[in-house]
């Protein structure tokens, strides 16, 4: 092991665990526990944020393998280590867990995990067993029977072993890019010059995966890898797997249960990946939270996504049915919207407004009505959203049914994940631009410098006030006579919006007033437009017709006649001249 010190990230549910073990390796000089996680989003999102450091890299992942007291919990906690695997193929997993069930250790080794010890082990010998996977050697206390076919008799051969190696180390590296690049062209708004670059780099990708097996792997080992059956351990699909076509055989099936879990872990790591995108609003409409920092709006959006993880897991818990969740989408979303509001801000965060304390919270969450009415409850498919990750329902969306199993579900939940996301993170900070926006400690620590002064605030304020107007009078009628939503998502230059089809009749009968005119004006120009457009060729044939055959033909003879007449005229008078200089 090297003198630097061995950077660990804590994974467990128990927040007495994770005091209690970080207390005992506070005390081990070379090891240091920069960051802990309790649920596998988190984890995800604090290992994204630390990649873009060049100081925080973490080394090793203490992971507990089962978060939760169903029966099949150990299932998020073998997809969370198949995935950082494929996401970071370089990084260290130890697994510190009550599991002793040797089927699901034994899966967690073929997955790639580098050791386990079971939860009661002496700190003394724990850090021996992060020593020792940290100098590059797997640490299992308990026999694993993996029933692997015999390794061949080169396999304890140097050169074998670093033929091995350098194998394994090249795919899980092209494996990891061809994720990234995968991902990326499922972005949906993608311009076309970028997604032909990112076309080009995959099938590279492809082609230097195909060569490594073929340089790096003897033909007979080939062979032997191809007719091999497969062993039998749970599948679970990857990020990798999810989004990637590839010739391979078909997948063995799954519980439900096991391919809701991993269809939901899939969604949210796609979905942390394009958080760490540009997030500067690239749409003609203002949205609340472009008035944040930058860093504040993608912690913002990451918190939401945790508050909806909790949700599902215990949506799952309650076993939940569809129609049980179309009369509980107003209280999620409330809830959700709630939560996060006392987190973002703080439970017990104060501010002085004149000669009064008040806090944040009480004053954010004293008006939820208009939130619900006017953001929550407008934000579509949120049913179609929860029904697919619980109980892998299809997705009815945009006129087309996608299978529950495929990969264009995968993408067009991902665009309603997206959308539920900024429409929540726009609800938490609508109360504080209408209560606390001009708070000198709020607008140091919440808003961009560029929306920092008080005159940027309120001409800010003044331009949600029209798109709210223009969208109770006008943009919402519109879009229910289009029958369409518009949703936002995370592209690659920013916040984009797309159109998609859902037939609102019902909302179309419920219109009045000003809305209801809007429709009509609708529909009468595009009842009188053709017939006005036909007019106006008509008429505009007729006036090009009488300006080129008619005036234009009369003016051209009159032109011609005068030039002529011009031209004889100076004819007659060149021959007069050299008629009267001639010698008489």
């Amino acid at each position: 092991m090297s003198d630097r010190p061995l950077k660990l990230l804590l994974i467990d549910q128990d927040p007495i665990f994770r005091l209690g073990l970080r207390v005992a390796l506070a005390e081990i000089s070379n090891l240091q526990v920069i960051a802990e996680a309790e649920s596998d989003t988190a984890a995800l999102q604090i290992l994204a944020e630390l990649a873009q450091s060049d100081h925080q890299q973490v080394n090793l992942v203490v992971l507990e393998l089962v978060n939760g007291r169903s029966f099949d919990s150990h299932l998020p906690g073998l997809e969370l280590c198949r995935q950082l695997k494929v996401l970071y193929p370089t990084l260290t997993i130890l697994l510190l867990t009550s599991v002793q069930d040797s089927t699901i250790l034994s899966a967690a080794q073929a997955i790639g995990v580098n050791g386990y010890c079971p939860k009661g082990t002496p700190v003394a010998q724990l850090v021996d067993a992060m020593q020792e996977i940290a100098a590059g050697r797997d640490h299992w206390i308990v026999n694993l029977n993996l029933a692997q076919p015999p390794s061949p008799p080169t396999a304890h051969l140097p050169l074998f072993r670093l033929r091995h190696s350098l194998h394994l180390s090249g795919i899980n590296y092209i494996n990891a890019s061809l994720t990234k690049v995968t991902t990326q062209l499922q972005i949906p708004g993608l311009p076309i010059l970028d997604q032909a670059v990112l076309a080009g780099q995959r099938r590279e990708l492809l082609a230097a995966r195909w060569l490594l097996n073929h340089l790096l792997i003897p033909p007979q080992e080939r062979q032997q890898q191809q007719f091999s059956p497969p062993p039998e351990l749970p599948t679970m699909p990857t990020v990798n797997s999810a989004m990637m076509i590839t010739n391979t055989q078909p997948q063995l099936t799954s519980p439900p249960l096991l391919s809701a879990i991993a269809v939901q872990s899939n969604l949210f790591t796609a979905c942390i990946t394009k958080l760490q995108f540009s997030l500067e609003n690239i749409t003609d409409t203002p949205l609340e939270i472009d008035i944040l920092q930058v860093d504040k709006k993608r912690e913002l959006l990451y918190l939401i996504l945790q508050k909806l993880t909790k949700q599902l897991e215990e949506l799952r818990n309650g076993q939940i049915t569809t129609i049980q969740l179309e009369g509980l989408q107003n209280t999620i979303l409330f809830d959700l919207w709630q939560a996060t509001v006392t987190d973002f801000f703080g439970k017990f965060s104060q501010v002085q407004v004149g000669k009064q304390n008040l806090t944040v919270i009480n004053v954010l969450l004293q008006n939820p009505r208009v939130i619900q009415n006017e953001l929550l409850n407008k934000i579509p498919f949120v049913v179609e959203l929860f029904s697919y990750l619980l109980m892998q329902t299809d997705l009815h969306i945009d006129n087309h049914i996608y299978l529950a199993d495929s990969n264009a579900a995968q993408t067009q939940a991902l665009i309603i994940l997206e959308n539920l996301l900024i429409q929540v993170a726009n609800a938490v900070i609508q109360p504080l631009l209408n209560y606390l926006a001009d708070v000198e400690s709020i607008k140091k620590d919440f808003y961009s410098r560029q929306l920092i002064s008080t005159r940027e605030i309120e001409r800010f304020r003044n331009d949600l006030s029209w798109k709210y107007r223009l969208n109770n009078y006008v943009y919402e009628a519109q879009a229910i006579f289009e029958s369409r939503y518009e949703l936002f998502v995370l592209a690659p230059r920013g916040i984009a919006k797309i159109s998609i089809y859902a037939p609102r009749n019902a909302e179309l009968a419920r219109l009045s007033g000003i809305p209801l005119f809007v429709t009509l004006g609708l529909e009468l120009r595009d009842a009188i437009a053709p017939r006005l457009r036909s007019l106006l060729s008509f008429l505009g044939s007729g006036i090009v017709f009488v300006l080129t055959q008619i005036i234009g033909r009369g003016l051209g003879l009159i032109g011609r006649g005068i030039l002529q007449g011009i031209g004889s005229v100076s004819l007659q008078d060149k021959n007069f001249k050299r008629n009267s200089e001639r010698p008489k």
